[in-house]
């Protein structure tokens, strides 16, 4: 029987290099992909993957909220966490909304069949990063930031709402809310207010 597998990413290149990666393993079926968590959810009401590799940032939402939703609606599919971040944060907040595993981008295609393989048989599965970034996070550590994600920071401390930043930056609400919400996940901070605080103390604004 093989193991049926969907991505769900909005980086085309990001897609293409993973079907090539599992394209010629025997086990596998590629069911597709998905770039939105809106049509991600419009497939599985359709079709039933075994496995859906996950992408953290999608452009109508946080894939940290939709792995939730997913296994809410369909208890039964496995999802790994799939992205470029390997902070603590991410990987834990993934963990805790269902994920059976979390791989980084780069990791290799022995890396990523050993993952899905892991999780096809019911076991968690972290990539080594992954796995090393849980083992060796302190509270010192600095988030690394994406350009926009910082612009936003700024723009959070400056008092600005989701609606005037998105104006300023010529982007959707919903593109703001979805970065506040990685700020927050990346700092670890329970609210806007220590978000700010901590980025102040690390002098990161």
């Amino acid at each position: 029987m093989k193991i049926k597998v969907f991505i769900t990413d909005d980086h085309y290149m990001v897609i293409e290099g993973i079907r090539s990666l599992l394209q010629n393993e025997p086990e596998i079926e590629w069911m597709g992909h998905a770039m939105t968590a809106v049509s991600c959810l419009a497939f599985l009401r359709q079709q039933q993957p075994d496995i859906i590799l996950m992408d953290i940032n999608l452009p109508d939402g946080s894939g940290i909220d939709l792995c939730k939703k997913v296994l809410e609606e369909h208890p039964g599919l496995r999802v790994i966490g799939l992205s470029t971040f390997n902070q603590q944060s991410f990987i834990r907040k993934m963990m805790e909304n269902g994920a059976s595993g979390y791989v980084l981008k780069n990791a290799s295609q022995q890396e990523l069949m050993e993952g899905i393989r892991t999780v096809m048989a019911g076991h968690q599965y972290l990539s080594h990063e992954a796995a090393q970034s849980l083992r060796s996070h302190t509270g010192a550590e600095l988030p690394v930031l994406t350009r926009r994600e910082k612009e936003i920071l700024e723009l959070i401390a400056d008092g600005l709402t989701n609606h005037e930043i998105a104006e300023r930056l010529y982007i959707s609400t919903t593109t703001v809310d979805t970065h506040r919400k990685n700020l927050l996940f990346k700092f670890d901070a329970r609210n806007v207010a220590s978000l700010i605080k901590m980025a102040m103390q690390m002098q990161i604004i």
